[in-house]
């Protein structure tokens, strides 16, 4: 007997008494849960109950390391009123219930990746199994969409795994790996991917047949079960929850804080008042703003992710990548090694001195032991990744390289030279640049192959930091182009493409707001008072301490080149040129706006800074909400610009550059949606009063104050 449903995929096969129930969502790469495949479940689950010749069932998946890839989210984002995000929630709840009622035994087979609603399916399962694989994770993601777990999740994970675990993995919509999902007791079996099916039907007709699998039960420390198993220990648990969430997020997403509310409730007052709590905060968040804008950035990542970074209807050939050249053993070539050999690329990395080469082994060396050390991967795995660098102090290596980044002193004769170094030996290769001043036009001149040279903008620490910006000049090849963007997506990293330009995107639009936190330390503002009013207004840091993180002789170098190319508006600040004319190297060299001891870290503002800016060493109140439109809207003014230049492609592309590029707050969505949320007739309007205050920094873009007057939008 078999069934087929061929809308949703699903389908229900009889092998051995035992029902294999099979998702495979047709025409999508992974699968997802939508309202029309819950009828569909409701029938093969009522026909596993009704046939006496089916003992149990089997869930599996018809993708290859995938299972269940959660809620579909073009669904979610049709939600208008919190009613139907509740009436989603509860329909949820309704064909959990009905799994986790099932007198047969349902096992779930989990090949690969069990996210949010496909974790949530899983959970009601008599048992669980999932492959060693290392693409095997499970999570409950939704906070990173502005949402709770929606399908029982919210319950049925803490009573799977104990409080503490489940709040880590609800709270933070981290994922974990196979082996830890094992020790927390949320799957009781690993195998073998190619032994997976064959198992999940012997445990079904163990569990059948009455004889319970073995497998090594759960065990909690005595602390951990003083406080999980009373409602005093679960208070406190609660309580360091709360202040941890509003510590980091401090109050600007509520769905970890709803998350709280409906955990609390279900231990509170029972399983079901949890259930019903979970679908009504649901439908609440479901329509919040913060959801909103976090679901255009998924579907904005999800769309650059079939983006090959040429026009539509352009034919090209990316090359494929197999091995590259880096130059420069420094902390961003070792960065950008780390990277490159954790996905599966061969590199030489050169540099002129042995010393160096060692140190940037190292480096490279240590972000391997990292993830060691985090057990995402073994051992053997490490010392393997680690057997793909090569370093050397000449080009030998370099003939047969597909690509070379150079990450090289930022002046441009060493770019030159090094550039005519590499077409000696590789004048097929593809030449990137890793500069973050120089225009890509100008290293470009001395190749011969201007068609080959390419930008590639990493950001720091590389092997954290999401973005890659590929920049790209008019003799730039579609070839060359599609090549980097396949390219850096192979290395993990989210990436835009850019046309030249000093700063190019990403700098450019971070120097007005850098520069106008400094004019704000000019005018006797605070450091601390900047610093503070630009985190509340969401950035992950605050511009002064950024300036210290990235380094002041980084950013006193910057600073002329983005003024020579852009006049007045984008002068440094007195201040930052006097502290940089100091000597003062920010965090590096332990001197800088703040304080740092020995090892490093900040201990407090350096006060004796202030006697180098020109309002001395008095201070004064500056109204937080006048130092956020100070800083923040110029940025949103350059990012026009941009656009308006054709620096950017699309509204779509800023929005991802400014929220991975320098943390522009993500639930704001990013400049463009930031403005489109603010009005852009209110924009303009604070810019002209500003720019009335303070001449020549501030004038609207002529895109700006043409879509205010015309009534249009950045994004529909």
């Amino acid at each position: 007997m078999s069934l087929h449903d061929e809308a949703t995929g699903l389908s229900l096969a009889v092998e051995q008494g035992v029902a294999i129930v099979t998702y495979d969502q047709p025409q999508s790469p992974v699968n997802t849960l939508n309202s029309r495949v819950g009828p569909v479940f409701e029938r093969l689950f009522a026909r596993i109950e009704q046939d006496p010749t089916i003992r149990g069932a089997v869930m599996v998946s018809g993708k290859v390391d995938s299972w269940i890839a959660g809620a579909d989210i073009e669904e979610l984002a049709r939600v208008t009123r919190a009613v139907d995000g509740e009436a989603l929630s509860l329909g949820g709840h309704v064909l959990l219930d009905r799994l986790a009622a099932m007198r047969k035994p349902v096992v779930a087979a989990i090949p690969g990746a069990a996210l949010g609603g496909g974790l949530e399916v899983a959970l009601p399962c008599r048992y669980r199994i999932a492959t060693d694989h290392p693409k095997t994770v499970l999570a409950l993601p939704e906070v990173q969409l502005g949402l709770i777990p929606g399908a029982g999740g919210t319950q049925r994970l803490p009573r799977t795994v104990g409080l503490q675990a489940a709040l880590d993995m609800i709270l933070t919509g981290k994922t974990i790996r196979a082996k830890k999902a094992w020790q927390i007791g949320l799957v009781h079996e690993l195998v073998h991917p190619a032994i997976l099916r064959d198992i999940a039907v012997r445990r079904v007709l163990e569990l059948a047949s009455g004889r319970a699998p073995a497998h090594k039960p759960r065990t909690r420390s005595v602390v951990t079960r003083l406080l999980e198993e009373n409602a005093l220990g679960r208070g406190l648990v609660f309580r360091k929850a709360r202040e941890t969430v509003l510590k980091k997020t401090r109050g600007r997403y509520p769905a970890p804080l709803a998350a709280l509310e409906v955990m609390q409730r279900g231990y509170r007052e029972g399983f079901e008042a949890g259930l019903r709590e979970e679908a009504r905060q649901f439908g609440v968040l479901a329509i919040s703003p913060e959801c909103r804008q976090l679901a255009h950035l998924f579907f904005a990542t999800t769309a650059l992710k079939k983006d090959r970074g040429v026009p539509e209807g352009v034919a090209v050939v990316p090359r494929t990548v197999k091995k590259i050249g880096v130059l420069g053993a420094g902390f961003m070539g070792a960065g950008i090694t780390s990277v490159a050999v954790q996905a599966g690329t061969l590199v030489r990395l050169k540099d002129a001195g042995a010393d160096r080469l060692a140190a940037g082994w190292r480096a490279v060396r240590d972000v391997l032991r990292e993830r060691l050390k985090k057990k995402q991967l073994t051992r053997l795995q490490m010392d393997d990744t680690m057997s793909l660098v090569g370093t050397t102090t000449d080009y030998r290596g370099f003939a047969n390289v597909d690509l070379v980044i150079e990450a090289v002193f930022e002046d441009l004769a060493v770019k030159h030279q090094v550039l005519s170094e590499v077409y000696a030996v590789a004048p097929q290769a593809i030449f990137a640049s890793n500069t973050s001043t120089i225009p890509i036009r100008d290293i470009a001149a001395a190749s011969p192959r201007r068609d080959l040279v390419v930008g590639m903008h990493f950001f720091s620490p590389v092997h954290k930091m999401p973005l890659l910006e590929v920049i790209v000049t008019p003799e730039t090849s579609a070839d060359t182009t599609a090549t980097v963007v396949q390219y850096g997506r192979q290395l993990g990293k989210t990436v835009i493409v850019v046309q030249d330009g000093a700063g190019f995107y990403v700098n450019r639009i971070l120097a007005p707001y850098l520069n106008e936190a400094g004019r704000l330390l000019d005018d006797g503002a605070r450091i601390e008072a900047v610093d503070e009013a630009l985190v509340q207004f969401g950035f992950p840091v605050g511009p002064i301490t950024l300036l210290d993180e990235v380094g002041l002789d980084i950013a006193g170098k910057s600073g002329p080149i983005m003024a020579a190319a852009f006049g007045d508006r984008m002068l440094p600040s007195e201040t930052l040129r006097r502290v940089v004319e100091s000597g003062r190297l920010g965090r590096k060299a332990k001197h800088g706006f703040y304080r740092y001891d020995a090892a490093g870290k900040r201990d407090g503002v350096d006060a004796s800074v202030y006697a180098l800016t020109p309002a001395g060493t008095s201070r004064v109140d500056i109204p937080q909400i006048d130092m956020q439109q100070r800083c923040v809207l110029p940025m949103l003014n350059e990012a026009v610009r941009c656009l308006q230049d054709g620096i950017i492609r699309s509204a779509r592309d800023g929005d991802i550059g400014a929220v991975f590029g320098i943390g522009f707050p993500p639930f704001q969505g990013g400049p463009f949606r930031y403005l489109d949320t603010l009005g852009l007739t209110t924009v303009v309007q604070q810019l002209d009063a500003l720019n009335a205050r303070f001449p020549g920094r501030f004038a609207p873009a002529e895109l700006l104050r043409e879509m205010a007057a015309t009534g249009r939008r950045f994004h529909p």
